[in-house]
């Protein structure tokens, strides 16, 4: 079977070609999960070895190899394993693909002309020693989430020509339906460098496990009919463990694997839950099923792992049910870890507009919605995503009460996450607000607020141009105007 690459993706690789040829020597090429990066890295591979030149594909845990090697394997590409007593080990051959922990105890790689790695926000040691101490190795890191504090000191480029936005218009990937579901209290929890611990994430979700297993139970009923392929993100060994005996007393299949486990049977497993006829009805795990994990006909996934700042696992995660399989024309999401509502402004940015540039300080600790908000977000009648904006639930059609008329401009629509608003809007909108920076005077801070109160989420990555506002424009500044001088009226 030959590789046949899709435009975007040879758009990319052209993108790479030409960064390199500008003198950047280590570059990052960003794709949604699901946007084919593997094959690209293939297909960079491959033209390597046509060239006569040497290639390298660094995994980040061992049983990827395997995995990386059959998937050239696929493609017909001669290669070989380097790893000690593998029984493809063929030092001979141009392409090689090989894990990081290999490499770090190796320490060397001669001959190397092309670096390609994995997971490239993993930022392991040892590989980022080895990619500093060999400068002419030309460098490619894969990732769907470059926010790693420190990734721009060791890439000078990120590659992002496809949107998760666009994918899933083209049917690449598919929309999720999001349900803000009972959620693991996170209140007062201990933290490690920033993040909730995991002890604590886990005591605390198995407080919730019957909450959990009843809510998948109605809703994979009434949304497809039938129990359909789900992946659990659990909060730890113990928590997973628990969940696992809970849905087997209501009658149901889920495995939990985890770090514990042998990698022969978390293998087996994977294959096992891989097969259209399989009787495992969902997987659980902690990290496990957000690498090498390539399941596309899996259609339900479970948020159960509290996050504070790691936007990059939220999108990992989400990433793994929304890949495209011609049984499905969406994915369906179950939050009880609250990391939806907590990187919401962040995930909104990535999915329209991709990754542009590094280190954009994006993993930071976010801070709690409020009551209120988390209220206003989820739809009284059905759990689902309801931004405050909508007056009706996509899901379900419920109604939201309006409340008074500055309220009930019409802002940014969505669907149940996804931004339906054109960055060509958000764009006019901003270069109109700017007009009144230039013009009248306001401060960029002013017509920041400005903007956030029309489409929920601050401006980002917008041209600067400012353009006379339009009637509509206008109209919204005035009456914002108005509020506010009603507001200060009734403080005298």
């Amino acid at each position: 079977m030959g590789l046949e690459l899709r435009p975007y993706q040879s758009a990319t690789l052209e993108a790479l070609r030409k960064g390199f040829m500008s003198g950047m020597r280590r570059q990052i090429l960003y794709a949604p999960t699901g946007a084919g990066k593997t094959e690209m890295a293939i297909a960079l591979l491959e033209a390597t070895n046509k060239k006569g030149n040497k290639g390298a594909m660094i995994v980040d845990r061992i049983i990827l190899c395997d995995q990386t090697s059959a998937r050239l394997d696929k493609y017909d590409i001669d290669h070989g394993v380097l790893q000690s007593g593998h029984w493809r080990d063929r030092p001979y051959e141009n392409i090689q693909v090989c894990s990081a922990q290999t490499l770090e105890r190796r320490g060397e790689f001669p001959g190397l002309n092309l670096m390609i790695v994995d997971e490239a926000h993993q930022t392991r040691e040892a590989t980022v020693e080895f990619i500093k101490n060999n400068p002419e190795i030309r460098v490619i890191g894969l990732t769907a989430t470059p926010f790693t504090k420190g990734l721009g000191r060791v890439y000078e480029n990120v590659i992002s020509t496809i949107t998760t936005k666009e994918l899933v218009e083209s049917k690449v990937l598919v929309p999720l339906r999001v349900f803000i579901s009972k959620e693991i209290d996170m209140k007062g929890a201990k933290k490690v460098a920033g993040e909730w611990s995991q002890k604590e994430t886990s005591d605390r979700g198995m407080k919730i496990t019957g909450d959990i297993v009843a809510t998948w139970v109605a809703k994979t009923n009434e949304i497809f009919g039938k129990p359909e392929k789900t992946i659990v993100f659990c909060s730890g060994v113990e928590h997973g463990a628990h969940l696992s005996q809970e849905f087997a007393k209501v009658g149901f299949n889920f495995i939990s694997i985890s770090y514990r486990d042998d990698d022969e049977f978390k293998k087996e497993v994977i294959e096992d839950f891989s097969r259209p006829d399989t009787e495992i009805h969902g997987l659980i795990a902690t990290d496990i099923l957000t690498k090498g994990f390539d399941v596309p006909d899996v259609k339900i996934g479970i948020s159960a792992r509290p996050f504070t700042k790691s936007l990059s696992s939220h999108i990992q995660q989400m990433g793994r049910i929304m890949r495209g399989h011609p049984s499905k024309e969406f994915a369906v999401w179950l939050d009880h870890s609250g990391n939806y509502l907590r990187f919401r402004e962040d995930w909104d940015e990535v999915f329209e507009n991709g990754v542009h540039e590094l280190d954009d300080g994006k993993e930071k600790a976010k801070s709690e919605p409020s009551d209120k908000e988390k209220k206003e977000c989820k739809c009284p009648q059905c759990e689902a995503y309801f931004p405050p904006r909508l007056d009706s639930c996509l899901n379900c059609g419920h109604v939201r009460q309006k409340r008074n008329k500055i309220e009930e401009v019409e802002g940014e629509m969505y669907e149940l996450g996804a931004n339906m608003a054109t960055r060509d809007s958000k764009q006019e909108w901003w270069s109109m607000l700017q007009w009144y920076v230039k013009v009248q005077g306001w401060s960029n801070g002013r017509a920041a607020h400005v903007y956030k109160e029309k489409f929920g989420v601050w401006p980002r990555s917008l041209d600067d141009t400012p353009k006379i506002p339009s009637a509509d424009v206008a109209k919204f500044v005035d009456a914002g105007i108005r509020k506010y001088i009603r507001s200060m009226k009734r403080k005298r």
